[in-house]
């Protein structure tokens, strides 16, 4: 199994802290949901229906029609078997599902910039932030036969999306569960080819997105009020993370959902902090912790206080 945040299952065991009692940073995940209200007992009882305006609220919000899949790690296992075998290029680090994934696929993973047939990364990079120039991605796409666009991280900053770009061998991905804070969902959407898009619809099983998840992010992507006040409070809480690392002398990148900080003290740190019930995600190689975001004041004392205890 892969390492990933939010295991705080493992966490309470390994360090003797109950479930509770922890801080979870690990995670990117937003920590302000998009406040759903109450679900109707229609849509427990009824099965999904595809006449339910969620394929409108996608192309409102994304600004083109997507397939809705259950969650963007299937759609990320699906894609590499949808192509033959064959060199994929990827940016490191990145999330680890990618290369398993196109591993499990029968194909060879080779680092970016190398000769490939194919092309992975994630927009911003996760772990790093990392954003690549519109054009350098598309003349990317020109040297591939698919590239495939990870944008999990993308909504506090959408302008930057490549969906609708020129190239016509570039899927995206796209998920409620950072920005909106509904992983729970498990709701994504991709976009891309048509011959593409019709290969994913063939592996889906029938109502594969549960009517819940559908009905959620309807909601969700057409709410504009709250996706402006989101932006805003993910850009303010991300700069005051930011600046809260630098003064620890935590060099850092990131988004506006977390922070990258590369140290050699990160696996050191990473324990002390969980010795304290403050569960960050730790990264091998290169050592470095990524730092989601705080919820309120108190969690804001709390990780100020246990980071300067232990930096």
């Amino acid at each position: 199994m892969l390492e990933h945040g939010g295991r705080l299952v493992e966490a309470a065991r390994r360090f003797g802290i109950p479930r509770e009692d922890w801080l979870d940073l690990s995670t990117g995940i937003a920590p302000w949901p998009y406040p759903l209200p109450p679900v109707p007992a229609a849509v427990w009882q009824r099965l999904p229906e595809e006449e339910d305006g969620l394929e409108a609220a996608v192309c409102a919000y994304y600004g083109a029609a997507g397939l809705s899949v259950p969650g963007t790690q299937w759609a990320l296992e699906m894609l590499p078997r949808l192509v033959p075998p064959g060199r994929v290029a990827m940016l490191q680090p990145i999330y680890a599902e990618h290369p398993a994934a196109w591993r499990a696929a029968g194909h060879t993973v080779v680092g970016w910039g190398d000769e490939a047939d194919y092309a992975v990364l994630c927009h911003p990079n996760n772990p790093t932030g990392e954003l690549q120039p519109h054009a350098a991605l598309i003349e990317l796409a020109g040297r591939v036969r698919l590239l495939l666009v990870d944008e999990a991280f993308l909504d506090a900053t959408p302008a930057e999306t490549m969906i609708g770009c020129a190239a016509d061998n570039v899927v995206v991905l796209r998920s409620l569960g950072k920005f909106f804070g509904l992983a729970g969902l498990r709701i994504g959407f991709a976009f891309g080819p048509s011959e593409f898009m019709a290969a994913l619809r063939e592996r889906l099983s029938p109502w594969a997105v549960s009517h819940p998840a559908r009905w959620a992010a309807r909601l969700a992507l057409s709410d504009r009020g709250w996706q402006s006040a989101q932006r805003q409070r993910l850009a303010e809480a991300s700069a005051r993370l930011e600046r809260l690392l630098d003064g620890l002398g935590l060099t850092s990148t990131g988004t506006a959902l977390f922070r990258y900080a590369p140290t050699p003290e990160a696996e050191r740190l990473f324990t002390k902090l969980a010795r304290r019930g403050l569960l960050l995600r730790r990264f091998a190689a290169p050592p470095a912790l990524r730092v989601g975001l705080p919820a309120n004041e108190a969690q804001w004392q709390r990780l100020e206080h246990a980071l300067k205890e232990t930096a």
